[in-house]
Parts: structure tokens; sequence; C-alpha cells
């Protein structure tokens, strides 16, 4: 049996695994060992399982991970992901769908602390959805916007997204965080545009709020100061060459902590769900890395890179015909595979393929982040509707897909952006880091 024969089996006994239930990491983990052992044999088996998984689980960059997640968890306990909403409610939320552009920037402010999309989804979801329908907010709307809304967590640094691709890729995570900086934002605007066009079309999706005062506003405002610390210390202290990464996220966390305790939060109770639910997020992750540090190798012997890559020079594509292929296959695979599986499953294909073209390695981070966000409100496995589902019971799952329409289309117009206008993505990181 050929290599690429071999290859090609090890990926249809990877999707059994995972039809079967088994964690994506310790699927990849199993396939590519069996994949390896059937290629070069027990002896570079052994080797890849054991010099791989300790060189991945022991390496200082993913500190970052947990760190960060223990940061965004802390926020969430502590309430700053409501001060951040309710401060963007009383500036905007006077204004014609006013609430729902304040749940886009409260996502994309806890984004800038979580990392996960499905953190941001819970947190502002809880928050904003219930507030949304009791000002008279269409279900359709109220529900896109939290789900289209912390796909921002992805895509924000810090994000896990951006930590995994970085390792698996071998890239800068520094790079790639500040990377995702200026798409951040430009996604948050067309989000908001996307707001004003149903609200446009339909206004009694989003009716106006009422009016706050300044002085409403500077108090809510102050009470947020927490939230916009914790931001100017991680990202402003990642640009600045204040803190490298690691650092960073060891401040975030420490700050974050100390704001706990400072709002009185700091119990028992409080501490072991935020250190249970930050031990599980960062297990699932190096589980992932891990397998992916097996499978990856096993792709490699089995020469698919290459095959796909001579495959596609066959076509005549030329660059932007072969990522045009490759995005749409993401977006239609995203439906079905949840994202950052589907980033460790690929990388070691597309990949090689992405660099040998001439596309720049970090522009390319950010686009498959965006893609693989589509993925997240894609039916009918789009993992933040479902999580915003269970928290708006009084409409069907029918009625959040078909409020992510909007925002679905906005992300193929960033990616659009992003195509043409490459330095959106690159301005800051060229800035900050020399090539």
């Amino acid at each position: 049996m050929s290599a690429a024969v071999i290859g090609l089996a090890g990926f249809a006994g990877l999707f059994v695994l995972m039809g079967l239930g088994i964690p994506v990491g310790l699927a990849m983990l199993l396939t590519g060992l069996a994949g390896t052992i059937a290629i070069t044999g027990w002896t570079s088996a052994a080797y890849t399982l054991s010099g791989q998984a300790f060189a991945t689980a022991s390496h200082y960059d993913l500190s970052v991970l947990p760190l960060f997640v223990l940061m965004g968890n802390l926020a969430s306990a502590s309430g700053l992901s409501r001060d951040l909403y309710d401060a963007a409610y009383r500036w905007i939320g006077h204004v014609r769908g006013g609430l729902a552009g304040a749940t886009v920037l409260g996502c994309a402010g806890f984004a800038a602390l979580s990392g996960s999309s499905i953190a941001s989804a819970v947190t502002m979801g809880r928050v904003a959805y219930p507030n949304m329908r009791r000002y008279g907010y269409g279900g359709r709307l109220a529900a896109g916007t939290v789900a289209a809304g912390g796909t921002l967590g992805i895509l924000i640094p810090p994000s896990t997204g951006f930590v995994l691709y970085a390792i698996l890729t071998e890239q800068s995570i520094g790079r790639l965080f500040m990377a995702g900086v200026l798409p951040g934002l430009l996604l948050t605007g067309l989000f908001l545009v996307a707001v004003a066009i149903v609200v446009r079309l339909k206004p009694e999706e989003g009716p106006r709020g009422p009016s706050f005062s300044l002085a409403e506003k500077g108090q809510a405002t102050l009470r947020a100061t927490g939230i916009f610390t914790i931001i100017g210390l991680t990202i402003g202290g990642i640009y600045s060459g204040l803190f490298t990464p690691v650092e960073a996220s060891g401040v975030g966390a420490a700050f974050a902590l100390l704001m706990l305790a400072i709002r009185r939060k700091f119990g028992l109770k409080t501490l072991r769900s935020v250190f249970l639910d930050t031990l599980q997020t960062t297990g699932m992750s190096f589980l992932i890395l891990i397998g992916a540090s097996v499978f990856a190798p096993f792709v490699a012997l089995s020469g698919l890179p290459a095959m796909v890559a001579d495959a596609f020079a066959g076509a005549g594509l030329g660059p932007i015909g072969t990522l045009a292929v490759i995005l749409i296959a993401y977006a239609i695979l995203g439906m079905f595979i949840e994202g950052l599986s589907l980033m460790v499953i690929t990388l070691p294909i597309v990949f090689p393929l992405i660099t040998a073209l001439g596309f720049d390695p970090i522009w390319f981070g950010v686009i498959m982040v965006i893609v693989l966000e589509m993925g997240l409100i894609s039916p009918p496995v789009g993992v933040n509707c479902f999580v915003v589902a269970t928290i708006a019971r009084d409409i069907k799952l029918e009625t959040v897909f078909a409020g992510i329409l909007p925002f679905w289309l906005a992300m193929i117009l960033a990616m659009a952006i992003l195509v043409v206008w490459p330095d959106i993505a690159l301005i800051l990181p060229n800035a900050m880091y020399a090539k």
C-alpha cells in the first residue's frame, strides 16, 4: 500500500473516529500514530508520540493560552462584561437599532478579554438578549446580533485561534495578535453597518431606546474603566513593546483577579468555577495541539500536501483562484466541522500550498480565522447559534439562523476587503516587528 493511500485512509479513519464522538485531539493522535506506524514503523511512531507531545506541552509561548483564558473567565465573573455593555448602551441605545449596536460593541470588547467565541456568545447573550427583547427588538435581530457578535472572540486578540495557528505553523503569536486588531475593528464596523441596514429595511426589528444624560453616560463609562484598563494593559502593552504576549497575559490575568477582589466577588465558589472552566478549556486546547503534532508529521510522510499542490498547479487557477477555492472549501466544511478542529486537521495540507503561492502566512492566519468564524454561525452545525438558542428560549433555532444572514454577508465582505488590501492586516505587525 502506497503512502498516499495510507494518508487518504488516515483522513477517512479520522472522520470516522470524530463521528463516533471521540474528541478531535485524541482522534488525530490515534490516526497519526497508526498512520506513521504503517508508513515508517514503530520506532519512528514512538519517537513522534513521545518527542512531539512533550515538545508541544512544554512550549513556553503556549503559556498565553491558559493565562488569557483565565483572564477572560475572571473578567466575566467580576461583571466587567455587563459594565461594558451598559456603557455602550447608554451612548448609542437611543438610536434605532442602537441596542443591537451596543451588543456588537460589547461583544468586541469582551472578545479582547476572552479569546473565545463561545464564551463571548454565552456571556453577552445572557446580558444583551433579554434586554433587547424587553425593549421590543425582534427575535431575529436580537439573536443574530449575539450569535454573530460572539464570533469576534477568535479574531480580536487575544485569540485562541491565533495561538493555535501560530504554534501549528511556527509563526509569531505577537505578530498574529497585532494582525487581528484592524481586521477585528473592520468586522465590528461592518456588523454595525449590517444592523443599520436591517433596521432601515425593517424598523420594527430595532426600535429606539431611551436617551440618557451626559452624566449618566459618564457614570456608565467610569464603571467600565476596569475592562478598558485590562485591554490597555494587554494589547497596548504588547504593541508598545512593554510586554511580550506571555507577559501581557500574566499581567492581564493578575489585574482581572484584582478586579474580582475589589468588587467583592472573590469567593471560593467563584474561584472554583473560574479555575475549572480555565482548566477544561486549556486541557481541550492542549489535547488538540498534541494530537496535531502527531497527525501533521503523518500527513507530511504520506505526500498528500505535495499531491494537492500539484493538483492546484495543474488546474491553472493562479494564486487568487486557488485561494478562492480553499476559502470556499473552508466555508462548506465549516458548516459541519467545528472551526478550531477544522484548522488543525487541514493546516498540514493547506499551509504549505499557501506559502508556495507566495501569500503572507500572517495575513492568511487572519483570513482563515474569519472564514472559520463563518462556520460558527453557519447551519447545520453553527455552534454559536445553538448556544444562543439555549438562551433565547422564546424563539426557534430557525429564527436564530435567519438572523445571522446579514452578518454572514458582512464576513464575506470583510474577507474580500482583506484580499484586495492585505496591508490592513499587516501594517501593525510590520510596524511593530522587524521581518
